[in-house]
């Protein structure tokens, strides 16, 4: 007898949105167990389409599993036996054998009923999807929602899709009409285990801003995530971009519905999509977090908020700027626990680290560090005044924004509203008696010219600049207007500086990378070199990278050097001048670091802008 055709068991479409392909006969498909191995393609998403579409409950289980190529008939038929003796079912025999992986077993039911399989290591799920219910009841239904389909329609990865209960208890709440794909247990369970322990964590965030430098009154993060859901679905979302070591969190609206992405390792990723109904609670909730009015949504706010989160201190700097789809959010994440001030870590050469120690050492003078926004210039400087940091030294610092407060240093926090700009702060600073002086950054000539006058009154000075590299600096502070004589008597050393990718050890691949293709992207090699690729992994979330590390040239000012800026010479002709000094450029920098097999030839040519 046949059995009635099930409607939440009808196969689920490709999910990019490309035709259905069609059916593959039995005896021509390829065995799943080739597809599982390494030959599948590389912009797999992780979905197996089933090769008989339209369910096929009728057959037996341990039929399909012979079928895929899993286990020959012979064992099967020996755990048939088995399981009659036993009570238990066939499968569960072979699992225990250890013929059988909770992998093709999940396989194997997915083709029984025609549906999609998911391998939820590689497939991308949307969080804002799978918080719609709750770990516990995830856990109880052995189901966790995973992607959006169109505007009502929602995909859940299920390890028994025959559970009827539970997908219309699922679709009751909420609300919308559920599709079914298959995962195994063990995918599910981990997925579930990783959204309890975000929802433990956002749930025990705290709000952690004095009421002197921060916002005011602020809901609470531990509000009830059953009485609000969005602000549980914020929460998950700051404490998911914390978890992955994210330095930003973009909330890009869109048709409607809100794009999230994170930035990790300088690079954005896509993390979730926030469905149409919740956007604008997600944008109510980030505004009221940052003390920020909600009813202004014509021009651009910016807010801040601090938060203990899992024990660690997190600061948040919430930006909104208004877009033809709605409010863009942006939230920069200032982790205090990821910090690193030491240069070796930082990836700086000892050579190097010894040229850019001798001048901040020094009792007066400009030490300079250039590069582009998010290059990591503040944390050089942090790390430069923390080893300068002793009680018989004065040292302040004006930044916008404080990004770390340290013990024993005066900082000062720019407040343009009150007229606290960079050049009064400093002006300020200097009847302070300071021993050293860090400027976040020179911005104008007014400050430019403070600073340097500071750095030849008895002052060592420490500011970033915004500059492609160390040589083009003195130009660039001469363009400014001040005088050539000045800036060849004030800077001591200067320092360009780019943040790269480091490759993931635990899947990079040897390669060999010949000298022509070096040539060909700028780099200065004659012989071929030994390096490594990405190839992209699980640890790695599939990029091939996980961290950063520096490249750096350090240019310290010699008397020729000052000779050719007194002359207003180009800044080529001052960078072959340090180069016979002894400067490293910044692509000769990362080549010796790809030699080393701690990034790749194509991170350095990107940060660079080389090839």
């Amino acid at each position: 007898m046949t059995p009635e055709p099930q409607p939440h068991l009808t196969a689920v479409p490709p999910i990019d949105g490309t035709p259905a392909p069609e059916p593959v006969p039995a005896a021509a498909a390829l065995p799943l167990s080739t597809i599982a191995s390494n030959e599948r393609p590389a912009d797999w998403n992780g979905v197996s389409p089933p090769r008989r579409t339209g369910g096929g409950s009728a057959r037996f289980l341990t039929d399909v599993i012979v079928d895929l190529g899993f286990v020959d008939r012979p064992r099967v038929e020996q755990a048939v036996e088995a399981a009659r003796a036993r009570g238990a079912t066939p499968e569960h025999v072979l699992l225990d054998q250890g013929a059988l992986t909770q992998e093709a077993l999940s396989r194997a039911v997915a083709e029984r009923h025609g549906l999609d399989h998911l391998d939820l290591n590689v497939f991308h799920v949307d969080m804002s999807a799978a918080n719609l219910i709750a770990p516990a009841a995830a856990k109880r239904y052995e189901a966790v929602p995973v992607q959006f389909i169109g505007e009502r329609g929602l995909l859940i990865a299920m390890a028994d899709p025959a559970n009827v209960l539970a997908v219309d208890d699922i679709a009751l709440m909420t609300g919308y009409e559920v599709r079914v794909a298959v995962a195994s247990r063990e995918d599910i369970a981990v997925l579930i285990s990783r959204q309890s322990r975000l929802d433990h964590v956002a749930a025990t965030a705290e709000l952690d801003i004095d009421a002197d430098d921060g916002p005011g009154e602020i809901v609470d993060l531990r509000e009830s995530a059953d009485d609000a859901p969005v602000i549980r679905l914020v929460n998950q979302i700051i404490a998911q971009a914390a978890e992955q070591g994210s330095s930003d969190i973009h909330f890009e609206p869109e048709d409607g519905s809100m794009r999230v992405r994170f930035r990790i390792d300088g690079v954005l990723i896509e993390s979730m999509t926030v469905p149409r109904r919740m956007v604008s609670g997600v944008v109510s909730r980030l505004k009221i977090m940052s003390d920020l009015d909600i009813a202004e949504r014509r021009l651009p706010q910016d807010g801040r908020v601090g938060l203990s989160l899992d024990g660690r201190h997190i600061d948040l700097r919430v930006v909104t700027l208004p877009s033809v789809h709605g409010e863009n959010i942006v939230i920069r994440i200032l982790d205090k626990s990821n910090v690193v001030f030491d240069f070796a870590k930082l990836g700086m050469g000892e050579d190097d680290a010894a040229r850019f120690k001798k001048a901040f050492h020094q009792a007066y003078g400009a030490v300079l560090v250039t590069g582009p926004t998010g290059s990591g210039k503040s944390t050089s400087l942090y790390a430069a005044v923390g080893e300068l940091n002793t009680p018989e030294k004065n040292i302040i610092t004006i930044e916008d924004p404080v990004e770390y407060q340290l013990e024993g240093i005066t900082q000062v926090q720019v407040n343009k509203k009150a007229g606290l700009t960079f050049a009064n702060g400093l002006r300020a600073m200097m009847r302070a008696d300071p021993d050293v002086i860090m400027v976040g950054e020179i911005r104008d000539a007014e400050t430019a010219k403070i600073a340097i006058e500071a750095a030849l009154t008895g002052h060592l000075v420490l500011s970033t600049l915004h500059t492609n590299d160390a040589p083009t600096s003195i130009t660039r502070l001469v363009e400014m207007g001040i005088e050539p004589f000045l800036v060849a008597s004030a800077v001591d050393c200067v320092i360009a500086q780019r943040l790269c990718r480091t490759l993931c050890s635990h899947c990079k691949e040897r390669t060999i990378i010949s000298s022509a293709v070096l040539l060909d992207h700028g780099f200065r090699s004659h012989v071929d070199i030994e390096a490594y690729d990405p190839k992209g992994c699980g640890r790695c979330g599939g990029s091939g990278y996980k961290g950063r590390i520096g490249l750096y040239e350090v240019m310290t000012i010699t008397d020729e050097i000052r000779r050719l800026a007194i002359e207003r010479a180009p800044a080529d002709r001052i960078a072959e001048i340090a180069m016979r000094d002894g400067m490293c450029r910044l692509r000769d920098d990362g080549l010796e670091k790809v030699k080393q097999g701690r990034t790749s030839i194509a991170e350095v040519a990107r940060v660079t802008g080389t090839g």
